[in-house]
């Protein structure tokens, strides 16, 4: 079924809009709104410093700010634009609900202002994997020469992207289930889902709700719907999804490739959906070696950004050459040193048990460095998967003991160092006591499975208290 193009023109002049949230797409949103003619009101639920401090620079160029009444819908509201990460279900929107004004988030009002001869967007969203995706699918889509950025939740923001003088062939998108749920109208060149497992349930409510958001990627597709074969939830969404006549399901998988498949052959990652005849022949595009690091679950985003760039009508020297020339972000299955024949791994990144479960199956055998917030995530699943690979375990952060009475369950045969204390020397604590577990050959791998606000300002100083640790222990020699 064909779908219409929805990012109609409005008229934004004297268009009165509420922008909700101050913050890294809030203040963009209301200045490009602002500078549109729409008289503009940003509201916020916070009023610290910072935001008196944003406020006053906004109200100097002549839009309104109401700090610490976040919940009242301004009058004559005709158009919310939200920051991504405002809830559902917060008083503002059912106000906006009772009173029939639309919402929008930041990717739809870039989608609503693309121009005529806009860059199609070729979108990735999943629970894990997402900005190395976009990355790789970036770097392969300049190898082919054309122009192009990683967008969305990481590198230039859509409005830039969108509104901005640089003029592009074609955007990598970033997109997580808030920035979809405020979305309505997306409709992308291609897209991909990686993989879908709980997560953000307190804010969609439901894994049906959390799964429903990410499947508004797929909608309106036009080319090519790519899936995880080995995540049949996915393909379910590509199922449901509405899209242009012709778009077809592609899927990625680890083993070998049925026809309209991306796979893997005795270390080659090969491609049996574009290319002719495909129930018989298969076009070879890079070697495993090419991807890096080279870890299943990072072989699996390779060939979701290969099928987006294929879609795309890239060559397979292309999809070679970009991969190639990828280099993954710090913290994510990051190899920091080798510290008397034990490799040590900053998978800081792995914030819940799905994304740790894929760092945790690239090694083996393995001294964990685990802990820090759940978010309501329980471990029981994720050390039965894991609990053959673990040499042993050191647990910190605040929510510990949830991963330590999994662990009594269903691997009580594995030694496990419990660290009860959150002060800046903690992380060089758990190193010293994986390195005491540890023997040639095996990896020492921070891999969470948790969130790092409990101890660290984010994943990233968590990741780098790591790797200095692990840097003094090499430095003092032999434990």
């Amino acid at each position: 079924m064909g779908i219409r193009e929805v990012s109609e023109t409005v008229d934004w002049k004297g268009k009165r809009v509420t922008v909700a949230g101050l913050g890294v797409s809030g203040i963009p949103a209301a200045r490009v709104l602002h500078g549109l003619g729409a008289v503009v009101t940003v509201v916020n639920d916070g009023d610290d410093e910072r935001a008196r401090a944003q406020a006053a620079e906004l109200e100097a160029e002549g839009i309104t700010v109401r700090l610490g009444d976040g919940a009242t819908l301004p009058e004559g509201t005709e158009l919310i634009v939200t920051a991504p990460g405002w809830r559902p279900d917060k008083p503002l929107f059912q106000a906006a609900a009772e009173a029939g004004v639309e919402v929008w988030g930041d990717v739809e009002l870039a989608w609503r202002l693309r121009g005529p001869d806009a860059a199609p967007w070729l979108a990735v969203t999943g629970t894990n994997g997402k900005t190395t995706t976009v990355r790789m699918l970036a770097s392969i889509l300049e190898a082919a020469g054309l122009k192009t950025a990683a967008v969305g939740n990481i590198g230039v923001s859509l409005l830039d992207a969108v509104l901005g003088d640089e003029r592009y062939d074609v955007l990598a998108v970033e997109l997580s289930s808030y920035q979809l749920h405020w979305a309505p109208s997306l409709r992308a060149h291609s897209a991909a889902v990686l993989n879908l497992a709980p997560d953000h349930l307190d804010w969609h409510g439901s894994m049906e709700a959390y799964a429903a958001d990410k499947g508004r990627i797929y909608e309106g597709n036009q080319v090519a719907c790519v899936y995880n074969a080995a995540d049949p939830a996915t393909e379910r969404l590509v199922e449901d999804a509405d899209v242009v006549e012709g778009c077809r399901a592609i899927g990625f998988t680890l083993g070998t490739p049925g026809p309209s498949q991306l796979g893997v052959v005795e270390g080659i990652l090969v491609d049996r959906a574009f290319v002719e005849n495909r129930q018989k022949n298969a076009q070879e595009l890079a070697e495993v070696s090419d991807v890096r690091p080279p870890a299943p679950h990072n072989i699996a985003n390779a060939l979701a950004a290969a099928a987006l760039a294929r879609a795309f009508g890239v060559e397979p020297k292309a999809v070679r050459d970009g991969l190639r020339a990828f280099r993954p972000d710090a913290h994510r299955i990051e190899h920091v040193q080798d510290v008397d024949g034990v490799a040590y791994v900053d998978d800081s990144k792995a914030t819940n048990t799905h994304a740790a479960e894929a760092s945790l199956a690239a090694y083996e055998p393995i001294v964990w460095i685990a802990g820090g917030l759940a978010k309501g995530a329980t471990f029981d699943e994720l050390v039965q998967k894991s609990a053959k690979r673990l040499r042993g375990v050191v647990l910190i952060g605040q929510d510990r003991r949830l991963i330590a009475e999994a662990l009594a369950r269903h691997a009580p045969e594995v030694p496990v160092v419990d660290l009860d204390r959150t002060d800046t020397g903690a992380m060089s604590a758990a190193v010293q006591e994986a390195a005491r577990l540890a023997r040639p050959g095996d990896t020492v791998l921070l891999a969470p499975a948790c969130a790092s606000m409990d101890m660290f300002v984010n994943y990233n100083k968590r990741g780098e208290a790591f790797a200095d640790a692990v840097r003094a222990l090499a430095g003092a020699g032999p434990v």
